[in-house]
């Protein structure tokens, strides 16, 4: 029980910096969506940095990484406003900056997550 008190709390912190990204007064005026692309992208490196330190520090508590890989990650993180966002980009006509968000969430993600790992692995 302890552990899903663990994920509620990360989740909230994660929840509200997500929240609190969306409400920078970023004028977008081109179609791409920046927050959440940045949010997600951020999210890739620090779970990255997580998994990394995690793997050089085996003595960490078990319930301070679920904290902040599920918890805090998992809060902070949006597919599903990154899929609705692709929907309604593929709704509107904007099929190409749909194809362009969806290729450089996954390409940017995966990098992110991977440079984090190098970055705290050596």
């Amino acid at each position: 029980m302890i552990n899903c008190v663990v994920v509620g709390i990360g989740g909230a912190i994660g929840s509200i910096l997500r929240y609190l990204i969306s409400l920078i007064p970023i004028k977008e005026s081109f179609l791409f969506p920046i927050k959440t692309f940045a949010v997600n992208i951020i999210g890739c490196f620090l779970i990255g940095c997580v998994v990394a330190f995690v793997s050089k520090n085996s003595t960490l508590n078990p319930k301070l990484v679920l904290f902040l890989k599920t918890g805090l990650c998992g809060g902070f993180t949006t597919f599903s406003t990154f899929a609705l966002e692709t929907e309604d980009l593929i709704k509107s006509g904007h099929t190409g900056i749909a194809a362009i968000y969806v290729f450089l969430s996954f390409v940017v993600g995966f990098f992110a997550v991977f440079y984090a790992q190098k970055i705290i692995g050596d």
